[in-house]
C-alpha cells in the first residue's frame, strides 16, 4: 500500500479507530520498555513491573514508576498525537503516558492503565497517596504489571471500538503482544481495513510524527 491510497483509505472512512504502541510516544522522547534507557540502576524492567516484585521491595518499585513519571512529566505530545486527536474517533493505547489526553483526544481507552495514576494493591480502588483509604493497603501505580490481565472494562471497549471501525490505523506497534494483537484480526473479521504505520515492517514506514499529519488532514 502506497501513501495515496492510504490517504484515500482515510478520506472515505466514517470511523477511524487507532491503536498506538510504544513507537507513538518514543518519538515524543519516551523511551521504550525494552529499548536503549529502558533499563534502570541495572534492573530489567520485567523484574520490577509484577506485583511480586511489589510485595518483595515497594520502595524500590516506587522509586523507578518516580522515575518513568518524571520522564513522561518532562515529555509533550508531537504532531502525531495532535493529529489523531483532530481526526480519529477513539485512539485505543498500550502506553500509559497520557500523552493522547494532553493532545486532546476525545475518546482515549487505556489497555494498560496510566502511570501517573494510583489504586490499592489489594482492592483496586483509585488511591491518593501511598496508602489506601478505604482498607489501608498500599499504594501501587496504576498500570498493567506482567502477568496481570488487561482491565476487563477497557479490553471490552477497546473490541466494540475496532468492530465498529471502518478504518483501523495501527500505529507504532509490532502487532504481536497480546490481547492488544488481535484487535486488528477483529477489526478485519468485521469488514474493516487496517493500516499500519511503524518505523519498519509496516503499510506506511515512517515516523509516526511525520506521516500522520499528512495522511490524516
Amino acid at each position: 500500500m502506497n501513501f495515496d491510497e492510504a490517504q484515500s483509505l482515510v478520506r472515505q472512512a466514517r470511523c477511524i479507530v487507532a491503536l498506538t504502541g510504544a513507537g507513538m510516544s518514543a518519538e515524543s522522547g519516551i523511551p521504550t520498555f525494552r529499548g536503549p534507557g529502558g533499563f534502570w540502576r541495572n534492573y530489567r524492567p520485567e523484574d520490577l513491573a509484577t506485583p511480586e516484585a511489589f510485595r518483595r521491595d515497594p520502595d524500590l518499585v516506587w522509586e523507578w514508576y518516580e522515575w518513568r513519571r518524571g520522564i513522561v512529566r518532562n515529555c509533550q505530545p508531537h504532531s502525531g498525537h495532535f493529529a489523531l486527536a483532530a481526526r480519529v474517533q477513539t485512539v485505543v493505547t498500550q502506553n500509559v503516558d497520557g500523552l493522547h489526553q494532553r493532545a486532546g483526544s476525545p475518546h482515549v481507552i487505556e489497555l494498560h492503565g496510566n502511570i501517573m495514576k494510583s489504586r490499592c494493591f489489594d482492592c483496586a480502588q483509585p488511591v491518593e497517596g501511598r496508602r489506601c483509604g478505604a482498607c489501608g493497603g498500599l499504594a501501587r501505580p496504576g498500570v498493567v504489571w506482567f502477568g496481570e490481565n488487561l482491565p476487563p472494562l477497557a479490553w471490552e471497549a477497546s473490541v466494540e471500538a475496532v468492530a465498529s471501525a471502518d478504518l483501523l490505523l495501527i500505529i507504532g506497534t509490532s502487532g504481536t503482544v497480546y490481547p492488544a494483537a488481535q484487535l486488528g484480526p477483529l477489526a478485519r473479521a468485521a469488514g474493516a481495513t487496517v493500516i499500519e504505520v511503524n518505523l519498519e515492517n509496516a503499510d506506511l514506514n515512517a515516523p509516526c510524527g511525520e506521516i500522520l499529519p499528512k495522511l490524516l488532514q
